[in-house]
């Protein structure tokens, strides 16, 4: 075996070995973070709801959501939560189209029909107006809580009851228009999405 042959053997075997370490690694890896994904996941979508108002385990159980494209958003998914057995609230994962893109969000409604809290999960609106939607400092999510489908669901300069994001008309209905089609949902489906059952 001349001394060309032992080189590239040499190297093949550690190119095989780094291979194999790498792949090693990355198995022993993947799980870790996955959970870790799946936790910040959980707990960004169960901040909807308010502390002690389900003892459940609600992203583990979806709900069938039948007619899910709705006038203004689509429906993309569904939770029960639930206290002492009975159901307490329902998480439903909302999609519409906003300015830039796709809005989703995360909505809670009370087993009386009331908004219990508002989360945007994902945004592709333009920097800045998008990052407002987010911004824990303008707590513009938080005029939405406790309000029924009764709202007059319009912006203020529409003659509703809402403020809008400033130079975000199109967000705001957007994220509006979005809530009302979740909270019609909600009456229209009361007794699946609560899982009532017939006596």
């Amino acid at each position: 075996m001349n001394k060309l042959t032992r080189q590239v053997l040499w190297l093949v075997v550690v190119g095989g070995l780094a291979l194999a370490a790498t792949l090693a690694f990355r198995q022993w890896t993947d799980r870790p973070i996955d959970n870790a994904q799946r936790d910040l996941q959980t707990r960004e979508w169960l901040a909807v709801l308010p502390p002690g108002s389900y003892d459940n385990t609600p992203l583990q159980a979806p709900l069938e959501l039948p007619a899910a494209q709705l006038t203004h958003s689509q429906l993309l998914a569904g939770y029960r939560a639930t206290l002492a057995g009975a159901p307490s609230a329902v998480i439903l994962r909302s999609q519409a189209k906003g300015y830039a893109g796709p809005i989703e969000l995360a909505i809670a409604i009370g087993a009386d029909g009331r908004l219990l809290g508002i989360r945007v999960l994902q945004q592709a609106e333009s920097p800045g107006l998008g990052d407002q939607l987010v911004d824990p400092g303008l707590r513009w999510l938080e005029q939405f809580t406790g309000r029924t489908r009764n709202a007059a669901w319009a912006l203020k300069r529409d003659s509703g009851d809402f403020d809008q994001l400033a130079g975000a008309t199109v967000t705001s209905r957007a994220v509006l228009e979005a809530l009302q089609d979740a909270l019609r949902y909600f009456d229209e489906h009361r007794s699946v999405l609560l899982g009532a059952r017939d006596e």
